[in-house]
């Protein structure tokens, strides 16, 4: 770096600073002579928090300033809660450090799954939850959820809903844990592609920062987030979709667990698909998830 500040870009909300401070602070304790500096900005997912995501460019959003003051210099690298990277890295770019992921769990605020009422309303905007909580219980109500963490906690506060569904790791990082109710098994509740886990790009062509940060990046992580976004491209889609992927390494094997439901259905709740695959390639698991899971979604909307 000839002696200058790395500079790391990234949303100035709070738990997007609390990632970027962790991982300066992973790599000044393997580079002990690494100055580290902080560029935060706004995106237009943070400045539009009243309209959904799918309305302003579904997870790509929170993402793309960020990435592009990489690509124009402004900064050195891009931290990234890995769920809300878009399928396909922008030209230019590489993800060069996958550090070791967190808790992958979706969490309920406010009630848990069993004590909600009959006909509780329940606040997500994520489309894979709706579908995955509507089969676990068809009675379930659900509105839109937008905001920080302190926003989105607010509104179980406020009564304004029974539960609130937030990523369990998010909570975590920001010492807000013991506000979760009930942690969901990812076998019951397939986490979005990425859950718990952080993405730092860099330049493709930035050999010296790609370096360093090789020394933060974990290689179960990579393998994971590998399978789960190969999966996330097959299928072409974002957070938009109702779909959901969770890979676990075993050995010098790979499990990849899968769900998708169709992206609309006239009766609640939709059909949901779920898919299973193992083997040591972790790209051609993903493909192989998607689809299995495309063609068994096709069948249900062509019978």
């Amino acid at each position: 770096m000839g002696g200058d500040a790395l500079r790391i870009a990234t949303r100035e909300s709070p738990l997007a600073l609390w990632q970027a401070r962790h991982v300066a602070a992973e790599l000044c304790a393997v580079h002990a002579d690494l100055t580290v500096e902080l560029v935060p900005m706004t995106t237009e997912g943070d400045r539009r928090t009243d309209v959904p995501l799918s309305e302003i460019g579904g997870k790509g959003v929170f993402a793309k300033e960020v990435q592009r003051a990489v690509l124009e210099g402004r900064a050195d690298l891009a931290v990234h809660s890995a769920k809300d990277l878009p399928a396909l890295t922008p030209d230019g770019l590489v993800i060069a450090a996958t550090p070791p992921r967190a808790d992958v769990r979706d969490a309920l605020v406010g009630h848990g799954l069993a004590d909600l009422p009959t006909g509780a309303v329940v606040a997500t905007g994520s489309q894979r939850r709706r579908v995955q909580l509507a089969h676990l219980r068809g009675d379930l109500q659900f509105v839109e959820l937008r905001g920080n963490m302190a926003t989105r906690l607010g509104r179980v506060v406020d009564v304004d809903v029974d539960a609130v569904v937030v990523a369990a790791a998010a909570l975590d990082r920001l010492d807000l844990g013991d506000r979760i109710t009930e942690y969901l098994d990812p076998t019951a509740m397939s986490p979005q592609v990425g859950q718990g886990a952080l993405a730092v790009e860099c330049r493709s062509g930035d050999h010296d920062t790609a370096s360093l940060l090789s020394s933060i990046d974990d290689a179960d992580t990579r393998t994971q987030l590998t399978a789960e976004r190969s999966f996330l491209v097959e299928l072409g889609g974002d957070c938009s979709l109702p779909a959901g992927a969770y890979a676990q390494v075993d050995g010098p094997m790979v499990v990849l667990r899968a769900v998708l439901a169709p992206a609309e259905w006239p009766t609640h709740p939709a059909p949901l698909c779920h898919v299973e695959v193992r083997g040591d390639d972790p790209v051609a698991l993903g493909v192989q998830a998607a689809v299995a899971l495309r063609d068994a979604i096709e069948s249900l909307e062509s019978a």
